[in-house]
């Protein structure tokens, strides 16, 4: 785990109000990470729970927005823009756009699909009020769960030697690394084959 987290959030311990904006920043950069250490943390009895969690839906709510806004902004870009017209991106576009709902919600849960289906949303300028109310759902689904699961891991191993607490949260954070690269992977490899016999 990186030790800066340890630090910022530990640094942060002695005050409500810093360590909620340290937690939002945490989670705009670390999600996963953040919520299971802030869990962690939360069955120690470091945080309380009512602040983490808020702390941890306001700073992945603002992720997600920034991963849309990162789309908007690559369409007004113009060696960016021109691919919208290409009938690959169209296609993908119509794709998205007939499922857009079922397809926001679950990329929450679909370890590496959720930056490359929000810029998307954003890119094609798809209705952000509903990218916005369809991610709160589903992060207050995840965030949720992976944070119960991650406090009740911290109660039941809060007598462990810390190595080895840590290690299986790492092990645990790893899985989910090795799933996304699995599912990117994928991804191109369906992509490259779907291109081939396009040619």
């Amino acid at each position: 785990m990186p030790l800066f987290l340890f630090d910022f959030i530990g640094g942060a311990l002695g005050s409500q109000i810093l360590l909620s904006l340290v937690i939002v920043l945490c989670a705009l950069v670390l999600e996963d990470l953040t919520i299971i250490l802030v869990g962690v943390l939360a069955a120690d009895g470091l945080i309380a729970i009512p602040l983490a969690l808020f702390s941890l839906y306001v700073g992945v709510i603002l992720g997600d927005i920034g991963f849309y806004s990162l789309g908007r902004l690559a369409r007004t870009h113009p060696r960016l823009a021109h691919y919208v017209e290409h009938d690959l991106i169209s296609s993908l576009g119509t794709w998205l756009k007939e499922r857009y709902v079922f397809t926001l919600f679950s990329a929450r849960f679909i370890p590496g699909s959720r930056i490359p289906t929000y810029a998307t949303s954003g890119f094609f300028r798809f209705s952000f009020s509903t990218f916005l109310v369809t991610i709160i759902g589903a992060i207050l689904v995840w965030t949720t769960a992976l944070f119960s699961a991650s406090y009740w891991f911290g109660s039941l191993s809060s007598k462990w030697l810390i190595h080895v607490r840590w290690g299986i949260a790492f092990l645990f954070l790893l899985a989910l690394f090795l799933i996304a690269r699995h599912n990117l992977l994928a991804y191109r490899a369906k992509r490259n084959s779907s291109d081939i016999l396009q040619v």
